[in-house]
């Protein structure tokens, strides 16, 4: 997975560096222009989803091209691979991380109190990512729906309790610019180990 993450990082930081160039200035000149109230860590949140959209079709689309046979057997796959093989952790854990953050965003978006919207979405957006990997001359797997709707049922299970632990914690904690401020350090911290690991140096 670490070495999947440092393929990625290095083939998409471009795309992402200009991506976020570009709509950060656009959003921030809207927001200014129209006198609307900047809230940092809403903006934050939104721009990391959109980010992790661009993610996801690039890995879904560019990385690891195959030219096998369909599969439309059940689990087949998923019980091919040995708990502890690389292929396991890859094709199986991946494809369920994959989707995880899905879940969470779309949790969060649509404040929805059942996991149904949550399955019914990333159940469908797998199933549309096999239909174009089958077009483009990819494999169509139903594992990797299976597996993807399950990564974005935790994804919703992650956020449910995270509603529960956050109900709990003082009121201030809450207000708008405590998760500015949060958000904030969280970019800064994301930047100080993005240098003390020469991050930049790995990905060039």
């Amino acid at each position: 997975m670490y070495n999947i993450f440092l393929r990625t990082a290095h083939n998409v930081w471009p795309m992402l560096f200009i991506f976020t160039i570009i709509i950060v200035s656009i959003r921030l000149t809207y927001l200014l222009y129209n006198n609307k109230k900047i809230i940092f860590y809403k903006e934050i949140t939104m721009l990391c989803f959109i980010i992790y959209i661009l993610l996801l079709y690039y890995v879904v689309t560019f990385q690891d091209n195959n030219y096998g046979t369909n599969n439309f057997v059940p689990f087949r796959e998923i019980f091919r691979y040995d708990l502890n093989s690389k292929l396991f952790f890859k094709n199986v854990i991946g494809n369920i991380l994959l989707f995880v953050p899905l879940g969470i965003f779309t949790t969060h978006y649509i404040k929805s109190k059942s996991f149904f919207p949550i399955l019914f979405i990333s159940c469908f957006v797998s199933c549309s990512i096999e239909f174009v990997q089958n077009i483009i001359g990819r494999t169509a797997d139903i594992d990797d729906v299976i597996l993807n709707t399950l990564g974005g049922v935790f994804g919703y299970l992650i956020c449910k309790l995270t509603n529960n632990f956050t109900a709990k914690i003082p009121k201030f904690m809450k207000n708008s610019w405590f998760l500015d401020i949060l958000s904030i350090l969280l970019i800064l911290f994301i930047i100080y180990l993005s240098f003390k690991f020469n991050f930049w140096r790995i990905i060039s």
